[in-house]
């Protein structure tokens, strides 16, 4: 009997390889940054090339570290940042561009001229989302139009697209495909069909060619050729999704939050897809196999840990991304300014693309410490405008919520998100949620786990954090976050 599954987790900023016992512990971890490429203000790149690298180092080191080989692992669950987009030639496996990373506004331009007919909103219907720069749809657009040849190519079949989960799986067993999770990203798919929508690939001139086959988040898609030669891969789920499964949400009304790069916020909604009327995303939660589709509604942040690393790279007011707690502990508040990290527009719930970052209510007061306890306030203000929204669409109080990612072991932050939203916050014990759903996922599919009750059954409280804040000195807080956000607005012509 195999003893482990093990996920790939390919983030926006780093890759990792974990491997997990079928408690859900944490046998061993590998991880390694990549570059993150700006070409223009607004434009955000990956090397694909440099990801598959990071990929294949990640997973020998793992197995190096753990001393474990093929005949261990039981099958490779796959989970990926969403919407960044590669492009690439089918016969030589080379990109024809860098990837276009989820966070780039480079085709605010068509998304705008798409809305001009119908607004912004004339695909929600069929695919839940709104047509935003965030989204593959456009990204592959930008790429035919605007690389050399390229375009000539796809329409004869000659190219690949893919989000970063069919990217690494197609390296991983030559085979071309995506899950819901996934395809529902890319504003291609149709939620009630789960397939590619005519109409909307005839809207963006994208030939169906280039697009991988859609599958169940959990059934074996092909077998490894390296590295862990013979295991099946049988795990694929969107960053957020996975989180989502692997916090065990399970049941319609149960909600998580992953603090990464980003910040997102997922409520299971069960078998029905529902319309959001406040600026969130309707998508898929998950596939098991041949069972019917979850749907989830979504908030999406586009900056959160991110702002962190901002702070640590381009102001170098913290060395490592850690010491942005001790910074904005030196404060006793945020000196009252307020830090809207507009750098990529507004995502959930206004979807603004013209807005832009701002530092508002500066004295000569503030000091470095304000500006970094500003900056992970600005996390917490965000994830209550989302759960708002959600409350909103959903009729469902959250009584709780369930948290994961890098940023939960921030003791500040974490206090101060259950103080801004009054509902406890908990964190489990093992935080890495995103690994755990995909490895989750490739487990069911194999047998290694049996069902959903066995993966409950590993699920466990690490910390709880209740509110502390009153009411008024809370309302006056928020008000004053909201008028901040505003000032954002319309900033690009």
């Amino acid at each position: 009997m195999k003893k482990y599954v093990a996920a790939i987790d390919q983030g926006t900023t780093s890759t990792r390889f974990m491997i997990f016992d079928h408690s859900g512990n944490i046998i061993a971890v590998n991880q390694k940054e990549h570059r993150q490429i700006f070409p223009k203000p607004g434009w955000v790149e990956h090397d694909p090339l440099e990801i598959w690298a990071r990929v294949q180092e990640v997973m020998r080191g793992a197995l190096q570290e753990s001393g474990l080989q093929s005949a261990d692992i039981a099958a490779i669950g796959v989970t990926n940042q969403r919407e960044t987009t590669v492009v690439w030639d089918k016969s030589t496996g080379k990109p024809v561009y860098n990837a276009i990373v989820w966070q780039d506004t480079r085709t605010d331009i068509l998304c705008n001229e798409l809305a001009k007919d119908g607004g912004q909103d004339r695909l929600r219907e069929k695919t839940g989302l709104p047509l935003a720069t965030y989204f593959s749809g456009p990204k592959i657009k930008w790429i035919l139009d605007n690389v050399d040849s390229v375009r000539a190519k796809a329409e004869k079949g000659e190219l690949a697209f893919g989000n970063i989960d069919s990217w690494v799986i197609w390296n991983l067993t030559g085979a071309h495909v995506t899950d819901v999770t996934n395809a529902s990203r890319t504003l291609l798919m149709n939620l009630h069909t789960l397939d590619w929508d005519a109409d909307t690939l005839k809207l963006l001139n994208i030939p169906r060619a280039i697009l991988p086959e859609i599958r169940s988040s959990s059934e074996i898609y092909g077998t490894a050729k390296i590295i862990l030669e013979g295991v099946p891969v049988a795990g694929d789920l969107g960053d957020q999704q996975a989180a989502l499964f692997g916090q065990t949400c399970f049941s319609a009304g149960e909600a998580k939050n992953t603090y990464g790069t980003g910040c997102f916020m997922l409520m299971n909604m069960g078998e029905i897809p529902v319309p959001s009327k406040s600026g969130l995303l309707t998508t898929l939660g998950y596939k098991i196999g041949n069972q019917k589709a979850v749907y989830a509604l979504e908030g999406s942040i586009a900056v959160t840990g991110s702002l962190v690393q901002w702070l640590r790279d381009n102001l170098g007011i913290i060395q490592k991304s850690s010491d942005v707690e001790t910074l904005a502990q030196t404060v006793e508040d945020s000196g009252g300014i307020y830090f809207v990290p507009a750098f990529s527009g507004l995502y959930a719930p206004y979807w603004k693309s013209d807005a832009r970052g701002a530092i508002v209510g500066m004295t000569r007061y503030v000091n470095k410490g304000h500006i970094a306890r500003a900056a992970l306030e600005a996390t917490a203000y965000q994830t209550c405008e989302v759960l708002d929204a959600m409350e909103a669409d959903s009729g469902v109080k959250l009584t709780a919520l369930k948290v994961d990612g890098g940023m939960v072991f921030n003791e500040l932050l974490m206090q101060f998100q259950s103080d801004i939203l009054d509902v406890p916050v908990v964190r489990p014990k093992v935080a890495e949620t995103t690994a755990l759903g995909a490895a989750y996922a490739a487990g069911l599919a194999v047998g290694f786990w049996k069902n959903y009750d066995e993966l409950r059954a590993n699920w466990g409280v690490d910390k709880r954090w209740i509110p502390k804040m009153s009411s008024n000195q809370r309302e006056g807080l928020y008000s004053g976050w909201k008028k901040a956000v505003t000032r954002t607005f319309d900033w690009v012509e």
